[in-house]
């Protein structure tokens, strides 16, 4: 994985303005620790950060091709699981190659198929490619969103990079937030519109789009969504086919030059990724690496709720003597998770999942110790079904977010003399979206509720989700790998009947019985429980305690946007009066405060101009 910037201005010589995009390149060193690249012309300056994970000889960036008269210069991040059989095919074509990265086959698929090289790749993969001849610059993004690309543009000229603090040190950009920011912090966050980077005109490349961009012309154009089918396969034959789909996933995310491991909870999901990849690596002589996460004194204080219901713990160790893995388990404490909010605001140059975020950061530093690259769970359950708001009527028939059910809470910590319209905002993407759903004639009122809530998942939930896995393990260097985001699978899920995705009458009931006989009972039993949090009320009065230092200074900057005597009263009684999750699953009463305590650190170290006109 790596770091991506460039900037592109066809008015103006930017040729000797390198020192710009060096600066720029330089906030991503943690993207990319290993090595560092640029390439520059009159109106095209590129810059890249590398983390060496295949071909550490064949794959430097910025990569330049000539190819009939033409030269193509790529920056690229991410990682192609097709590399082979593209590389086969244009071979085929009559290309060659001077390495075996994928890097190469991906600018030679440019080179041959233009801008329909996207309908060739998969992976994970955010990319620009300047196209010499034509003056144009290409930008993609995947299938899925697993890797990141913000732009601004203004006229003629356009900046961008894989994160919104690399453009921020950009000279002639700004760090504002309008109302519009705001009211989206605070209406939908940590989740936020696609395409939307919360900033005053810093926009990101949306999941599945591209860009076309030359002197007067700008094109931003969806590639790819799930479409409805008619399913023609038996129960058994999808059993089947979501196997194969799953495994395949699996390993073709395993290659690497470097230390590969898996995350390990001994739910479904990641219990599949490692029992895959053991074997693996059995067959290569080594044994894989498992690690999971869990916090100081949480056997003690753990308490079972229709969200978790069940410790990880006994199904881990059953999967590392299942497997054999060579298994380690970092256990954080409380202190760490609150010091280390302000660390996860600046991985992700925005407000986040509060300590459901800083929990991630200081579980990829330690991996990073052992591994460069790791295999993780997420996806599964947007993708089968896998949350209760697939499953519990009063949440799958909600018109709006499920997962969102806050809004009255957040209505009462803002300041009530700025006038946001949350409802209004929730209300207008919420049927944005399902306005985008592709539905067949024949399909009853339950088929239309699930392919929406299906795509309300993957747009929405989902995307946070990666959005959070991507900036806390890039910022310690560490590559993370999503096999159930693999868009094969995604487009075979969306058209499973219902009673065939929840067969068994079980969430993700057809995954598990895909892994019958795969893993042991008790993990295909296991009811789904999520990402580990604390439950230590050491952690609650650690928030509470900052939070009070933030009322108390009268100079910090998000008393103008909150309503100080709440937020004052929810600190006092524990966050006790908070009675709905913030965001998801885990995001309750501490979590909100922790929340608002990551908003206050995020406006001062990026120094940021609160513009409400």
């Amino acid at each position: 994985m790596c770091g991506i910037v460039g900037w592109v201005n066809f008015n103006d010589d930017i040729k000797d303005k390198i020192k710009e995009i060096e600066r720029m390149t330089r906030r991503l060193a943690k993207r990319g620790p290993d090595e560092e690249g640029f390439y520059q012309n009159n109106n095209v300056l590129f810059g890249h950060r590398r983390l060496v994970v295949v071909d550490p000889a064949g794959g430097q960036q910025p990569m330049i091709k000539e190819h009939e008269g033409n030269r193509y210069i790529l920056v690229y991040n991410g990682e192609l699981y097709n590399t082979e059989e593209l590389r086969d095919e244009l071979k085929r074509l009559g290309y060659t190659f001077n390495s075996y990265s994928d890097t190469e086959v991906l600018l030679t698929a440019y080179i041959h198929y233009k801008e329909d090289c996207i309908n060739h790749l998969n992976g994970i993969f955010a990319f620009a490619v300047w196209d010499e001849n034509r003056n144009r610059l290409f930008m993609a993004r995947d299938h899925l969103g697993v890797k990141p690309l913000f732009y601004i543009k203004q006229n003629d000229e356009i900046i961008f990079a894989s994160e919104i603090k690399s453009i921020l040190a950009h000279s002639k950009i700004s760090a504002v937030i309008d109302k519009d920011g705001i009211e989206t912090l605070f209406a939908l966050g940590p989740s936020r519109p696609l395409g939307d980077g919360i900033f005053k005109g810093i926009k990101e490349v949306p999941p599945a789009s591209f860009i076309i961009f030359e002197k007067g012309n700008f094109i931003l154009k969806e590639y790819w969504k799930p479409k409805a089918c008619k399913n023609k396969q038996t129960l058994d034959e999808c059993v089947e086919s979501v196997k194969n789909l799953v495994i395949d996933a699996i390993n073709r995310q395993l290659s690497a030059d470097v230390k590969v491991c898996t995350f390990l909870s001994g739910g479904l999901d990641s219990s599949i990724i490692s029992y895959v990849a053991a074997n693996f690596f059995k067959q290569k002589g080594t044994n894989l690496e498992t690690f999971s996460i869990d916090y100081e004194e949480n056997d003690k204080y753990f308490e079972t709720n229709e969200y978790i219901p069940n410790y990880d713990k006994d199904y881990i160790d059953l999967m590392v003597r299942e497997i054999g893995s060579y298994h380690r388990n970092i256990i954080l404490s409380q202190d760490e998770l609150v010091n280390y909010l302000d660390e996860a605001v600046l991985a992700n140059d925005l407000p986040g999942m509060a300590d459901i975020d800083s929990s991630l950061y200081l579980f990829c530093r330690e991996i990073r110790k052992h591994a460069t690259v790791a295999l993780s769970g997420e996806c599964a359950d947007e993708v089968f079904g896998g949350y209760p708001w697939y499953v519990k009527s009063e949440d799958l028939n909600y018109e709006g977010f499920p997962w969102l059910k806050s809004v009255d809470i957040r209505k009462s910590i803002l300041n009530k003399n700025l006038r946001f319209d949350l409802e209004g905002r929730i209300k207008k993407y919420y049927e944005d979206t399902i306005s985008q759903v592709d539905y067949l004639d024949e399909d009853d009122i339950l088929t239309r509720r699930m392919r929406e809530m299906f795509y309300l998942n993957i747009k929405w939930f989902m995307i946070t989700l990666l959005n959070r896995k991507d900036r806390m393990s890039m910022s310690n260097s560490l590559e993370v790998r999503v096999p159930f985001a693999d868009y094969r699978l995604v487009e075979y899920a969306y058209n499973l009947p219902p009673e065939y995705k929840f067969c068994d009458g079980r969430e993700k009931g057809i995954l598990r019985r895909a892994l019958k006989g795969i893993l042991p009972d008790e993990i295909i039993d296991r009811k789904k429980s999520p990402y580990p949090k604390t439950h230590n009320p050491r952690y609650t009065e650690l928030v509470c305690k900052r939070m009070m230092d933030i009322l108390s200074n009268k100079n910090e900057p998000i008393l103008y946007i909150i309503d100080r005597d709440f937020v004052e009263q929810t600190v006092n009684q524990g966050a006790k009066n908070i009675n709905h999750n913030w965001f998801g699953q885990l995001m309750s009463g501490p979590q909100t405060l922790a929340y608002l305590i990551q908003v206050n650190t995020w406006l001062k170290k990026y120094n940021i101009d609160i513009d409400l006109k």
